[in-house]
């Protein structure tokens, strides 16, 4: 059974020292449990504030919102996979549909950014999804399928063993429209069916794929209850504590 994940993606939100207050008041809401693994993304500037915060032995990860695909160089305003490791991060999110449709990434540099992270040990969330307009003309899954081609190809079983997906309807990010769980569910059956196709069962069987989409403590108990959703990537609903809280606490629930 693939423990589920909760990734908190803050955005471009909280200085560093309301990270630290963050994290102090969940801390307290959320006792620790091994029943699902919790990651709050901050931004860079809080990551050091977060990490103090957490202390050396927290079972809450860190994780980043992005990451540069050079370990060092002349590139103002990136950040790199060493760096991100040195501040305690054991995760990072690529490919956000915010990178891709305010920033024009492409699936060829987000292919870059995976290779990245997996040198330096950390497990990329790799996002996919799809617009309205993909939706409504049937787009979907090729859309999809574009994109985890584009961004996984050439990784060994290996390296797809920390390989997180998450699928992100762009259509429902910050908009209150969630997808259906049966949405989600074709979704991330086909994923687990590309995954198989280029790699194998076992490995499709394993890796771990994520909603994200306008969560919410209302909603996310619904998407759990099929076993091919193994968590969340929250934004909104995740920069309160108590809602956050409120979600791992659901997800900590044991899946027959």
């Amino acid at each position: 059974m693939r423990k589920p994940l909760i990734v908190g993606n803050w955005k471009m939100n909280k200085t560093a020292s309301e990270a630290t207050a963050f994290i102090r008041d969940l801390q307290e809401r959320l006792p620790e449990s091994n029943n699902a693994d919790v990651v709050l993304a901050p931004p860079f500037t809080a990551l050091e504030s977060a990490r103090r915060a957490l202390g050396p032995s927290s079972w809450i990860s860190l994780g980043a919102q992005n990451v540069h695909w050079e370990t060092h160089g002349a590139f103002t305003g990136e950040v790199s996979a060493p760096m991100l490791r040195d501040l305690g991060c054991r995760y990072v999110i690529v490919g956000h549909s915010e990178r891709r449709t305010l920033f024009g990434e492409r699936d060829e540099n987000i292919h870059k950014k995976v290779r990245a992270a997996l040198r330096h040990r950390l497990s990329p969330i790799l996002c996919v999804g799809e617009s309205l307009a993909e939706r409504e003309a049937g787009r979907t899954e090729s859309v999809i399928t574009t994109q985890l081609t584009g961004s996984l190809a050439g990784l060994t079983t290996k390296d797809l063993a920390t390989v997180i997906v998450a699928y992100e309807p762009v259509w429902a990010i910050g908009t209150g429209r969630a997808a259906t769980t049966e949405m989600a569910v074709t979704v991330h059956r086909s994923i687990r069916l590309f995954v198989e196709a280029g790699w194998n069962s076992e490995i499709a069987s394993a890796i771990r794929v994520l909603y994200g989409g306008s969560v919410t403590p209302q909603n996310i108990e619904s998407l759990l209850v099929s076993d091919t959703i193994d968590g969340a990537l929250v934004g909104g609903a995740c920069l309160d504590p108590d809602s956050f809280a409120t979600l791992v606490r659901i997800a900590q629930i044991p899946r027959a």
